[in-house]
């Protein structure tokens, strides 16, 4: 425990310090295309899981927080990498593991499919064929995805994942893919389309930092396992009003 006046902080958290905020000032990155981890207040702030963990874990480190907002994973991951942010909150994926470490996952969500109400596809197996184009968000989960995934299929990618049902009506695509929420939240906006039933893929949400941040990716690892074991992360998602979510389970071990 740290007492008194001008007490330092133990070597290990210093480290831990030192690798999350570098300059002083823990970057995170907030993502709004995903609004399973971040939406917009009524003024424009930032609200959300995501922004509950940032401050939890600046907070803890006893470091000041600037969420750094984004529209897109895509553009998190190219910030990360190019160091503009510390901390981000992305989906677990083998491409962009090649640049950041992950702690295990604090939230599971599902990546569905959406089409219009006379489209003749009713079931997920049926997107891969020759000649249907699924539009996703370009460097998002469902994009890296699906890019390994269908074999017939044409992939069309959008700027990002919130303008992907607007580009599959405009552009008279025959699939739009994305987080469920996103899509049923579109289909109630735009009417005469629905989703497909069940899910394609799996999305596990977890914090990442940039490849090498050793003492950081400890520390944040045994941080998220504390958040769910604690039902942190379960409240945020309640006091968020998130459907559809769950939270992960413990990390194995």
């Amino acid at each position: 425990m740290l007492a008194g006046c001008g007490a330092k902080p133990p070597a290990d958290l210093r480290a831990v310090q030192s690798e999350l905020a570098p300059t002083g000032t823990l970057r995170a990155a907030i993502n709004f295309g995903n609004p399973i981890l971040a939406t917009r207040g009524k003024n424009g702030e930032p609200l959300g899981v995501s922004v509950d963990l940032a401050r939890e874990v600046a907070k803890r480190l006893d470091v000041p927080l600037d969420l750094v907002q984004f529209n897109s994973a895509g553009n998190v991951v190219e910030a990360l990498k190019a160091g503009k942010v510390d901390l981000a909150f992305v989906a677990i994926d083998p491409v962009r593991g090649a640049d950041m470490d992950y702690t295990a996952p604090y939230v599971i969500i599902e990546g569905a499919y959406l089409v219009r109400k006379n489209s003749p596809l009713q079931r997920n197996e049926e997107v891969d064929r020759v000649g249907t184009r699924v539009v996703v968000g370009r460097g998002s989960a469902y994009d890296l995805f699906l890019t390994r995934e269908l074999k017939s299929a044409t992939l069309v990618r959008a700027p990002t994942s919130p303008a992907v049902t607007d580009m599959f009506l405009a552009q008279n695509m025959e699939v739009a893919a994305g987080v469920k929420q996103q899509l049923e939240a579109d289909a109630q906006r735009v009417g005469n389309v629905r989703l497909l039933p069940g899910r394609f893929m799996v999305i596990e949400q977890a914090m990442g930092v940039p490849k090498g941040r050793t003492s950081a990716q400890l520390w944040l690892s045994d941080f998220i396992e504390q958040m769910k074991r604690t039902d942190f992360v379960a409240a945020a998602l309640k006091r968020h009003a998130v459907e559809g979510a769950a939270v992960a389970p413990p990390r194995a071990g």
